[in-house]
């Protein structure tokens, strides 16, 4: 089971850029949920420079089969050059809830979706 599962953060502008990539890769089935943290301040070096950012938090989840798939159409639809796209493993949890992941991504493996991506 913990090798099957993934979850992905990827920060974005705000809330609606987070939703809106939520919901193509909810649809394409590149992932079976986004959920979007709408407020987070995020602080970083970027050319040298330290800078500070109220940014939202989209965290996917995702069959670990589909995340090179999720990672490519995330940053084909990312407004940032070089968008975070950090992919965790999922070590154990609700069993019907990895099912259910596992099944919503699978439609897209042999389906429309791939021919999208």
């Amino acid at each position: 089971m913990s090798d099957a599962h993934r979850v992905v953060l990827v920060s974005t502008p705000g809330a609606e850029a987070g939703r809106r990539l939520a919901r193509v890769l909810v649809q394409e089935r590149l992932a079976a949920c986004g959920s979007v943290v709408p407020a987070v301040t995020s602080v970083y070096r970027w050319q040298g420079a330290i800078e500070e950012e109220e940014e939202a938090l989209v965290v996917l989840k995702t069959a670990a089969d589909r995340v090179e798939a999720l990672t490519r159409r995330t940053r084909e639809l990312h407004p940032y050059e070089v968008p975070e796209i950090l992919a965790l493993p999922v070590s154990d949890g609700n069993s019907g809830y990895l099912d259910w992941v596992i099944e919503e991504t699978r439609a897209a493996s042999s389906g429309q979706a791939d021919a999208q991506t």
